[in-house]
């Protein structure tokens, strides 16, 4: 028999102070001493206007790493995460190759030895931890399983990590700054963790979300690498750093994030909203009526619009005032995003018995999408 499976709990943590647009590059810090060109616009674009770094403002080092993120996330669920058995970590850039975010996450927490899992990617990384808890719970394997996800975008992000590039460029006597595909993510990336405890009953009193269904898809098998780490595009070929020279990581900056904008922009809302819901609408016989709240993890704010259009293209409306996202203040912190969403959410929203709260997370590595249905139980 499988069980009903219920979020119980959520928690958030955003690192220091927020940080403001005028103070993003005071923290990071200038590359090749020189402001950058683009800063303003892609902020203009994206909307955000305050985000979360683990950086001291005043000393530019780092005050957590994303494993200390995520222990104070789960930390913050409380006592009632002691009863889960069952961790699930996922993170869009660990702080290590090896061993896994998961396990060091677990070895931070006081907790009992449990089954431990890391899940890798980009922002689909934290619901695939989500959906790994879910099944646990759901098959009867554990009765209670936490998930989180955290991410640490500042720690490679900072200026001085990108100093190799820039005087190799400078020996070219090339312009002392980095190309668009990387500099784009500074000002669209920030920090923060956030986790959920997942049971087989709903809270004794109160409120407790019934988790209907976790579905992805991954369309890799159409597209190419759209967002990426630790590799380079090297005379067309993608290239991971294993085989690079050291020589060639430190002047490509190989372990920055990149991202191909252009292809982004073409092509997410087709994959990951219109084909992505076009695959589940009948398996789940989802009626965009029946839809209260819509969370959608969305990059930047250029998409809003745009993916309001690619639900209308293939019917499924939901109207923006139905929407809840937390991008102005909270900023993008990748996997983490929907964690740290849909705590605010339930924190401020006056939810009634039987509400329907569909989340949408995309990511944009090689294009994955997850949908997740949830249904508000009040006791």
């Amino acid at each position: 028999m499988l069980s009903n499976v219920y979020i119980t709990n959520t928690s958030a943590f955003l690192p220091n102070a927020p940080v403001s647009n005028d103070e993003m590059e005071a923290v990071l810090g200038m590359v090749g001493e020189t402001p950058s060109r683009v800063r303003k616009m892609i902020l203009r674009s994206n909307g955000i206007q305050h985000r979360y770094y683990a950086i001291d403002p005043i000393t530019r080092q780092a005050t957590h790493s994303s494993t200390e993120l995520a222990v104070q996330a789960v930390k913050k669920l409380g006592n009632s995460a002691t009863s889960a058995t069952c961790l699930a970590v996922g993170t869009s850039y660990p702080d290590q190759i090896m061993p896994g975010q998961g396990v060091m996450v677990h070895g931070l927490l006081d907790a009992e030895p449990m089954e431990v899992l890391t899940t890798a990617g980009v922002c689909v990384a934290g619901m695939a931890a989500m959906k790994h808890a879910y099944n646990a719970v759901r098959t009867g394997e554990h009765r209670a399983a936490i998930a989180t996800a955290s991410e640490t975008a500042s720690a490679i992000m900072r200026s001085e990590h990108f100093r190799a590039e820039i005087d190799h460029k400078k020996l070219d006597d090339a312009r002392p700054e980095i190309g668009f595909e990387k500099d784009f993510l500074r000002w669209m990336l920030s920090d923060g963790a956030g986790a959920v405890l997942l049971a087989n009953q709903p809270n004794e009193k109160g409120l407790s979300l019934k988790i209907h269904w976790i579905d992805l898809v991954s369309y890799a098998n159409e597209m190419p690498v759209c967002m990426y780490a630790g590799a380079e595009f090297i005379d067309g070929n993608y290239t991971g750093w294993k085989a690079m020279s050291e020589a060639q990581r430190a002047e490509c900056s190989a372990m920055a994030v990149k991202q191909d904008v252009k292809l982004l922009n073409e092509n997410i809302v087709k994959y990951t909203v219109e084909k992505a819901l076009k695959r589940i609408i009948p398996k789940y016989k989802l009626n965009a009526e029946e839809i209260d709240y819509f969370l959608p993890h969305y990059s930047s704010g250029f998409f809003r619009d745009k993916l309001l259009e690619g639900l209308q293209r293939i019917n499924f409306l939901i109207p923006q005032e139905k929407w809840f996202t937390n991008l102005t203040t909270k900023g993008n912190t990748g996997s983490a995003s929907i964690y740290i969403m849909l705590d605010e959410f339930i924190r401020t929203h006056d939810l009634k018995q039987g509400q329907k709260i569909l989340c949408y997370v995309p990511e944009s590595g090689r294009f994955s999408s997850c949908f997740m249905l949830l249904e508000a139980i009040i006791v």
